[in-house]
Protein backbone atom coordinates (compact mmCIF):
# COMPACT_ATOMS: atom_id res chain seq x y z
CA UNK A 1 0.00 0.00 0.00
CA UNK A 2 1.21 3.47 -0.89
CA UNK A 3 0.71 6.44 1.43
CA UNK A 4 1.77 9.27 -0.89
CA UNK A 5 2.06 10.24 -4.54
CA UNK A 6 4.31 12.35 -6.74
CA UNK A 7 2.93 14.87 -9.23
CA UNK A 8 5.08 15.75 -12.24
CA UNK A 9 4.21 19.09 -13.84
CA UNK A 10 6.09 20.05 -17.03
CA UNK A 11 6.20 23.83 -17.40
CA UNK A 12 7.13 26.44 -19.96
CA UNK A 13 6.57 30.04 -18.81
CA UNK A 14 3.58 29.16 -16.62
CA UNK A 15 4.08 32.07 -14.23
CA UNK A 16 0.48 33.23 -14.74
CA UNK A 17 -1.09 29.98 -13.54
CA UNK A 18 1.35 27.89 -11.52
CA UNK A 19 0.29 29.33 -8.14
CA UNK A 20 -3.38 28.60 -8.83
CA UNK A 21 -2.44 25.08 -9.85
CA UNK A 22 -0.48 24.46 -6.65
CA UNK A 23 -3.34 25.90 -4.59
CA UNK A 24 -5.72 23.44 -6.28
CA UNK A 25 -3.37 20.59 -5.46
CA UNK A 26 -3.38 21.67 -1.81
CA UNK A 27 -7.17 22.00 -1.59
CA UNK A 28 -8.43 19.22 -3.88
CA UNK A 29 -5.97 16.37 -3.23
CA UNK A 30 -6.02 14.89 0.26
CA UNK A 31 -3.37 12.23 -0.38
CA UNK A 32 0.08 13.37 0.83
CA UNK A 33 1.79 14.74 -2.25
CA UNK A 34 5.18 15.84 -3.52
CA UNK A 35 5.17 18.09 -6.59
CA UNK A 36 8.02 18.08 -9.11
CA UNK A 37 7.92 21.18 -11.33
CA UNK A 38 10.15 20.47 -14.33
CA UNK A 39 11.39 23.48 -16.29
CA UNK A 40 13.52 23.93 -19.42
CA UNK A 41 15.54 27.11 -18.80
CA UNK A 42 16.51 29.33 -15.89
CA UNK A 43 14.56 32.38 -17.13
CA UNK A 44 11.24 30.51 -17.13
CA UNK A 45 8.56 32.74 -15.57
CA UNK A 46 7.33 29.76 -13.53
CA UNK A 47 10.40 30.01 -11.30
CA UNK A 48 9.94 33.68 -10.41
CA UNK A 49 6.29 33.03 -9.57
CA UNK A 50 7.25 30.10 -7.34
CA UNK A 51 9.70 32.32 -5.45
CA UNK A 52 6.65 34.16 -4.06
CA UNK A 53 4.75 31.00 -3.05
CA UNK A 54 4.53 30.42 0.73
CA UNK A 55 3.86 26.66 0.63
CA UNK A 56 6.98 25.22 -0.97
CA UNK A 57 7.79 22.45 1.50
CA UNK A 58 6.34 19.80 -0.83
CA UNK A 59 7.31 21.48 -4.12
CA UNK A 60 10.63 20.81 -5.85
CA UNK A 61 11.89 22.41 -9.07
CA UNK A 62 13.99 20.29 -11.42
CA UNK A 63 15.69 21.34 -14.63
CA UNK A 64 14.92 19.23 -17.67
CA UNK A 65 17.73 16.70 -18.23
CA UNK A 66 17.15 15.99 -21.89
CA UNK A 67 16.57 19.30 -23.66
CA UNK A 68 13.48 21.43 -24.05
CA UNK A 69 10.00 20.09 -24.50
CA UNK A 70 7.12 18.49 -22.62
CA UNK A 71 8.23 14.94 -23.42
CA UNK A 72 11.70 15.47 -22.00
CA UNK A 73 10.32 17.28 -18.97
CA UNK A 74 8.00 14.38 -18.16
CA UNK A 75 10.83 11.85 -18.59
CA UNK A 76 12.98 13.95 -16.24
CA UNK A 77 10.13 13.96 -13.73
CA UNK A 78 9.77 10.19 -13.92
CA UNK A 79 13.48 9.71 -13.26
CA UNK A 80 13.48 12.05 -10.27
CA UNK A 81 10.31 10.71 -8.68
CA UNK A 82 10.91 8.61 -5.55
CA UNK A 83 10.55 4.87 -6.01
CA UNK A 84 8.03 4.49 -3.18
CA UNK A 85 5.18 6.53 -4.72
CA UNK A 86 3.03 6.38 -7.85
CA UNK A 87 3.47 9.25 -10.31
CA UNK A 88 0.75 11.54 -11.67
CA UNK A 89 1.35 13.64 -14.78
CA UNK A 90 -0.65 16.88 -14.64
CA UNK A 91 -0.53 20.10 -16.60
CA UNK A 92 0.10 23.52 -15.08
CA UNK A 93 -2.83 25.11 -16.93
CA UNK A 94 -5.69 23.97 -14.63
CA UNK A 95 -7.21 21.98 -17.49
CA UNK A 96 -7.61 18.75 -15.48
CA UNK A 97 -9.96 18.26 -12.54
CA UNK A 98 -7.65 17.40 -9.66
CA UNK A 99 -10.65 16.42 -7.55
CA UNK A 100 -10.48 12.87 -8.95
CA UNK A 101 -6.84 12.24 -8.00
CA UNK A 102 -7.65 10.66 -4.63
CA UNK A 103 -9.91 8.15 -6.41
CA UNK A 104 -7.13 7.41 -8.90
CA UNK A 105 -4.72 6.88 -6.00
CA UNK A 106 -7.13 4.45 -4.32
CA UNK A 107 -7.22 2.39 -7.52
CA UNK A 108 -3.43 2.17 -7.55
CA UNK A 109 -3.61 0.84 -3.99
CA UNK A 110 -6.13 -1.76 -5.18
CA UNK A 111 -3.61 -3.16 -7.63
CA UNK A 112 -3.92 -1.08 -10.79
CA UNK A 113 -0.68 -0.18 -12.58
CA UNK A 114 -2.09 2.74 -14.59
CA UNK A 115 -5.18 4.84 -13.91
CA UNK A 116 -6.34 7.12 -16.71
CA UNK A 117 -8.39 10.26 -16.31
CA UNK A 118 -11.09 9.72 -18.94
CA UNK A 119 -13.06 12.44 -20.71
CA UNK A 120 -14.88 9.93 -22.89
CA UNK A 121 -16.22 7.33 -20.46
CA UNK A 122 -19.60 7.74 -18.78
CA UNK A 123 -19.39 10.76 -16.48
CA UNK A 124 -16.40 12.30 -18.24
CA UNK A 125 -16.58 15.79 -19.72
CA UNK A 126 -14.53 17.86 -22.15
CA UNK A 127 -15.18 21.61 -22.21
CA UNK A 128 -13.76 23.84 -24.94
CA UNK A 129 -10.66 23.30 -27.02
CA UNK A 130 -10.21 23.08 -30.81
CA UNK A 131 -13.02 21.12 -32.48
CA UNK A 132 -10.73 19.02 -34.68
CA UNK A 133 -8.44 18.14 -31.79
CA UNK A 134 -11.43 17.02 -29.70
CA UNK A 135 -12.82 14.93 -32.54
CA UNK A 136 -9.55 13.14 -33.28
CA UNK A 137 -8.82 12.50 -29.61
CA UNK A 138 -12.29 11.09 -28.95
CA UNK A 139 -12.22 8.89 -32.04
CA UNK A 140 -8.78 7.53 -31.17
CA UNK A 141 -9.75 6.70 -27.61
CA UNK A 142 -13.12 5.13 -28.29
CA UNK A 143 -12.05 3.21 -31.41
CA UNK A 144 -9.02 1.69 -29.67
CA UNK A 145 -11.17 0.74 -26.69
CA UNK A 146 -13.55 -1.25 -28.87
CA UNK A 147 -11.04 -2.54 -31.43
CA UNK A 148 -8.39 -3.75 -28.98
CA UNK A 149 -10.13 -3.97 -25.62
CA UNK A 150 -7.71 -1.55 -23.94
CA UNK A 151 -9.55 -0.71 -20.70
CA UNK A 152 -9.74 3.06 -21.15
CA UNK A 153 -11.88 5.20 -23.46
CA UNK A 154 -9.33 8.04 -23.40
CA UNK A 155 -5.89 6.73 -24.24
CA UNK A 156 -4.59 10.11 -25.53
CA UNK A 157 -5.19 12.03 -22.30
CA UNK A 158 -1.96 12.99 -20.51
CA UNK A 159 -3.71 13.03 -17.12
CA UNK A 160 -2.70 9.61 -15.82
CA UNK A 161 -1.41 8.06 -12.60
CA UNK A 162 1.35 5.48 -13.02
CA UNK A 163 2.77 2.88 -10.70
CA UNK A 164 6.53 3.41 -10.47
CA UNK A 165 7.25 -0.32 -10.82
CA UNK A 166 5.33 -0.37 -14.11
CA UNK A 167 7.18 2.70 -15.38
CA UNK A 168 10.49 0.97 -14.78
CA UNK A 169 9.32 -1.90 -16.97
CA UNK A 170 8.49 0.33 -19.95
CA UNK A 171 11.09 1.41 -22.49
CA UNK A 172 9.97 4.89 -23.57
CA UNK A 173 10.52 5.52 -27.26
CA UNK A 174 8.39 8.63 -27.89
CA UNK A 175 10.15 11.56 -29.52
CA UNK A 176 7.31 14.06 -30.06
CA UNK A 177 5.42 15.35 -27.04
CA UNK A 178 2.37 14.31 -25.05
CA UNK A 179 1.92 11.05 -27.00
CA UNK A 180 4.20 9.65 -24.30
CA UNK A 181 1.13 8.86 -22.18
CA UNK A 182 -0.44 6.94 -25.06
CA UNK A 183 2.75 4.95 -25.60
CA UNK A 184 2.92 3.92 -21.94
CA UNK A 185 -0.69 2.71 -21.87
CA UNK A 186 -0.26 0.81 -25.15
CA UNK A 187 2.81 -1.00 -23.85
CA UNK A 188 1.31 -1.55 -20.41
CA UNK A 189 -1.73 -3.21 -21.98
CA UNK A 190 0.29 -5.40 -24.36
CA UNK A 191 2.48 -6.55 -21.46
CA UNK A 192 -0.35 -7.44 -19.11
CA UNK A 193 -0.31 -4.56 -16.65
CA UNK A 194 -3.63 -3.66 -15.02
CA UNK A 195 -5.21 -0.48 -16.43
CA UNK A 196 -8.20 1.41 -15.09
CA UNK A 197 -9.93 4.74 -15.62
CA UNK A 198 -12.02 7.28 -13.77
CA UNK A 199 -14.31 9.90 -15.31
CA UNK A 200 -12.60 13.28 -15.43
CA UNK A 201 -13.38 16.79 -16.62
CA UNK A 202 -11.06 18.69 -18.96
CA UNK A 203 -11.39 22.43 -19.56
CA UNK A 204 -9.52 24.43 -22.17
CA UNK A 205 -7.04 26.75 -20.50
CA UNK A 206 -8.23 30.28 -19.70
CA UNK A 207 -4.76 31.76 -19.12
CA UNK A 208 -1.43 31.43 -20.89
CA UNK A 209 -0.77 29.76 -24.23
CA UNK A 210 -1.35 26.09 -25.07
CA UNK A 211 1.84 24.09 -25.67
CA UNK A 212 0.02 21.38 -27.64
CA UNK A 213 1.39 21.15 -31.20
CA UNK A 214 -1.38 19.22 -32.95
CA UNK A 215 -0.08 19.01 -36.52
CA UNK A 216 3.47 18.28 -35.39
CA UNK A 217 2.42 15.52 -32.99
CA UNK A 218 -0.39 13.77 -34.92
CA UNK A 219 2.05 11.38 -36.68
CA UNK A 220 3.41 10.32 -33.29
CA UNK A 221 -0.07 9.56 -31.96
CA UNK A 222 -0.85 7.60 -35.14
CA UNK A 223 2.30 5.54 -34.64
CA UNK A 224 1.11 4.32 -31.26
CA UNK A 225 -2.47 3.85 -32.53
CA UNK A 226 -1.29 1.36 -35.13
CA UNK A 227 1.26 -0.12 -32.71
CA UNK A 228 -1.55 -1.21 -30.39
CA UNK A 229 -3.70 -2.61 -33.18
CA UNK A 230 -0.80 -4.54 -34.71
CA UNK A 231 0.35 -5.91 -31.37
CA UNK A 232 -3.18 -6.85 -30.37
CA UNK A 233 -3.85 -8.85 -33.50
CA UNK A 234 -0.38 -10.20 -34.24
CA UNK A 235 0.47 -10.97 -30.61
CA UNK A 236 3.81 -9.18 -30.53
CA UNK A 237 5.35 -8.37 -27.19
CA UNK A 238 7.22 -5.07 -27.00
CA UNK A 239 8.26 -3.34 -23.80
Amino acid sequence: MFDKLTIVIPVYNEGEVIIKTLDEIRTKIHTPTQVLVVYDFDEDTTLSALAQYPFLENVKTIKNNYGRGALNAIKTGFENAPSDAPVLVAMADLSDDLGVVDEMFEMINKGYDVVCGSRYMKGGVQIGGPVLKKFLSRMAGISLHYLTGVPTHDITNSFKLYGKKMLKGINIESTGGFELGMEIVCKAYINGYKIGEVPSTWRDRSQGVSKFKMWQWIPHYLHWYWFLIKNKYFKKNNK
